[in-house]
């Protein structure tokens, strides 16, 4: 459906030669590029891990968000400029037939609405699901700028409220593409979780029992909901091998119960007080 009103979209911007429609139908062409690959994803995130690929196709979701995140700030950058060379040249802009722009505006809004509430049920499920649910959103505040746009020209005559309407669109769109791309780098380049204080994180773990330091910890994210957290743990020389297993039990307990952002998969490498690896320069604190 949203792939049917898109094409509807683009023939009324060039019967009507609006801008406000025609930014709103490449925000749409958007969320029907973002909603094929979130279906793409979901089906190849089903899929289970093997031995050339760990994680399975769980970091796809990020790449897909990535790339429909650049997408975005592309055409909201170009209806923003479009918008002010419009405006500085109205005398030759001229909106055909304002009316065909006030039905194309209610179509986008009637499919926007149906979309909100067939995607609202999995926009938790994962950051693409996330991202397409918040762009539908957008894209119906998009088509409610059309129809404003269309009911200010008819009111007033003034056909330079289309190019204001294809701005106010564009800045809707570039901060939330923005935010998105963002919290997809942010994963890619495997940052420490939003909301993962890894000094606490230390601090709580030195307070196991038998653990004498934490060096060389690393947290980051395989994607929405799959962070993962590798230490060193130094204990005491003289702990034994059962102590060792109720030891790992506390420090894997620690990371999924007592902090915001619980981590259930975990790695910690046990080493006897004294103990230097041979790759100890490369290891950070």
């Amino acid at each position: 459906m949203t792939g049917s009103v898109f094409v509807a979209e683009v023939v009324g911007a060039v019967v009507t030669d609006s801008l406000a429609l025609l930014v709103d139908a490449g925000h749409m062409l958007t969320d029907v590029s973002v909603l094929a690959a979130s279906t793409v994803t979901a089906l190849l995130m089903r899929r289970k891990p093997n031995k050339s690929r760990t994680w399975g196709w769980a970091r796809l979701e990020v790449i897909t968000a990535a790339g429909g995140a650049l997408v975005l700030l592309f055409v909201g950058l170009y209806a923003l400029a479009e918008a002010v060379m419009r405006l500085c040249h109205q005398e030759s802009e001229v909106i055909h037939d304002v009316r065909w722009l006030l039905s194309f505006g209610v179509l986008g809004l009637v499919a926007n609405i149906a979309s909100i509430v067939v995607l609202r049920a999995q926009a938790g499920d994962n950051m693409n699901m996330h991202a397409a649910f918040l762009e539908v959103c957008n894209d119906a505040l998009g088509s409610v700028a059309v129809i404003a746009s269309a009911v200010v020209m008819m009111l007033t005559g003034w056909d330079g409220f289309d190019a204001v309407a294809g701005g106010v669109i564009a800045l809707l769109m570039l901060p939330r593409a923005a935010t998105l791309l963002r919290d997809a780098m942010r994963v890619l380049l495997e940052a420490t979780p939003q909301g993962l204080d890894l000094d606490a994180v230390r601090e709580h773990l030195e307070h196991v029992p038998h653990v004498v330091t934490v060096h060389d910890l690393h947290a980051s994210m395989v994607a929405s909901g799959m962070p993962v957290l590798s230490a060193h743990v130094v204990v005491d020389a003289t702990m034994t091998m059962s102590e060792a297993g109720q030891v790992l039990a506390q420090l894997q307990e620690c990371l999924r119960q007592h902090f915001p952002v619980s981590v259930p998969h975990t790695t910690f490498q046990l080493e006897p007080e004294g103990y230097t690896s041979a790759s100890a320069d490369q290891i950070h604190p």
